[in-house]
């Protein structure tokens, strides 16, 4: 999530149970709710197979979509913008039958200061599904053309890199996040287990040159999402799903300030022991000196939604929060508003499917008011919803399973956006 632009949260009124919704079609639903001035469906430029989108917000405050669709024997990594009146037509990044495409590691787009476009993708480099390199492109006129591409990590082994973050950063410059596996299979005569991914960092300039490849975490989950952001001070805030020897997987932040990087930290100490990765990565967003992390849990096997608030640059965070505990699949997304609440997006798995809900939480009150905003037919996966905030409201984006095939790959997804504007956007 980059740093978009904050608005005044006004009360959510109704409970899930009771408050009102209507169908668009028989597939999902949104809420009709005092919170939201409107919701309308944006109708995406995309083929049908598309999935995996992403969301960031220019510096114009409009939004910058990216995502995957299949194209003859491989797939295509396109991009549109909104302005709020719709989408712009789709333009393509990159179209190879060696893209490395997945539910979990999906390809991003952002927007730099000067309207530069940055875009990763995932290509795969050995005979192993999950051997791939991450490949990186520029465009400066709103993805028409696109630069030559780059690796940003200075290992090439065949081993898996991939749950990228990208942030954009001052003079042009931006930052790649990523999970590095090129120890993935060796270890240390002290470690218990070996197999460990690594969290790594490296700022590329406009021209392409790079900065050094930079350890942050030597032991990290293997298949959880990064998700970075930059304060108000200008430090930098990166929160993962972290490892730790007796397999302890809860969610860590690293900070850069001027004087370097700390050492990891836990934003809350769940106590989630889990012999494997959860495939569920933590979601950060900062506003002035306001920060918030939201992530899933499973300690002692209670799924839960939670989320922590900082109101000191990310320093550090009060007790986390318990957003919901019903039978989760996670998957969080999270905006951090201006009055210092937020809204968070979550996945639930019900009798009908999978639901995605959004709630605008309080440091002090937590989720009082969830809404649905869609629900996915049982069987079939609307991924990682993404949410920005751009100057006409909250854009939501997701896969959409369609009911004419199950078969992703065969075109049976597309993908599914709507703008909530929810009163004074400035």
């Amino acid at each position: 999530m980059l740093l978009g632009k904050g608005i005044s949260n006004g009360p959510v009124v109704g409970l899930l149970a009771s408050i009102a919704v209507f169908a668009l079609n028989a597939d999902y639903v949104f809420a009709d709710d005092a919170f939201f001035i409107s919701v309308e469906k944006l109708s995406a430029p995309v083929a049908q197979g598309a999935r995996e989108p992403s969301l960031s917000t220019m510096n114009d405050g409009s939004v910058l979509m990216s995502w995957t669709e299949p194209k003859e024997d491989g797939f295509a990594l396109k991009t549109a913008i909104s302005d709020g009146a719709g989408w712009s037509e789709a333009q393509t990044v990159v179209e190879r039958d060696d893209l490395f495409v997945n539910w979990a590691d999906f390809p991003s787009a952002v927007a730099l200061a000067d309207g530069t476009i940055v875009a990763h993708w995932l290509r795969a480099n050995g005979d192993d599904d999950y051997f791939y390199d991450i490949n990186i492109a520029l465009s400066r006129d709103e993805g028409l053309t696109w630069s030559e591409r780059v690796i940003p990590h200075e290992d090439r082994s065949q081993r898996q890199h991939g749950f990228v973050t990208l942030l954009p950063a001052e003079d042009g410059k931006f930052a790649v996040i990523w999970l590095d596996g090129r120890s993935y299979d060796t270890y240390a005569p002290q470690d218990v287990v070996k197999n460990a991914m690594q969290l790594r960092i490296r700022e590329i300039s406009a021209d392409g040159s790079m900065g050094q490849d930079t350890l942050l975490d030597a032991r990290t989950c293997t298949c959880c999402q990064t998700s970075a952001v930059v304060t108000e001070s200008g430090d930098v805030l990166v929160v993962y799903r972290d490892r730790s020897l007796g397999e302890i997987r809860d969610i860590s932040i690293v900070r850069q300030t001027q004087q370097g990087w700390s050492t990891p930290q836990p934003v809350s100490e769940d106590g989630w022991n889990i012999e494997g990765c959860p495939v569920n990565g933590p979601a950060i967003d900062a506003t002035y000196r306001r920060s918030v992390v939201a992530w899933f849990t499973a300690a002692n096997d209670i799924p839960k939604v939670k989320v922590a608030f900082s109101s000191d640059d990310g320093v550090t965070f009060g007790e986390a929060l318990e957003i919901d505990s019903n039978t989760l699949s996670g998957r969080v997304d999270v905006i951090q508003l201006n009055d210092g609440s937020a809204l968070i997006t979550w996945v639930e798995q019900t009798a009908k499917g999978e639901t995605i809900l959004i709630c605008a939480t309080d440091p002090k009150t937590g989720c009082t008011h969830p809404i649905v905003l869609a629900v996915s037919p049982a069987g079939r996966t609307v991924g990682f919803p993404r949410m920005t905030l751009g100057d006409q409201g909250v854009y939501v984006a997701w896969t959409e399973p369609l009911q004419s095939t199950a078969s992703p790959r065969k075109g049976g997804t597309t993908i599914r956006t709507i703008l909530a504007r929810i009163g004074d956007v400035e």
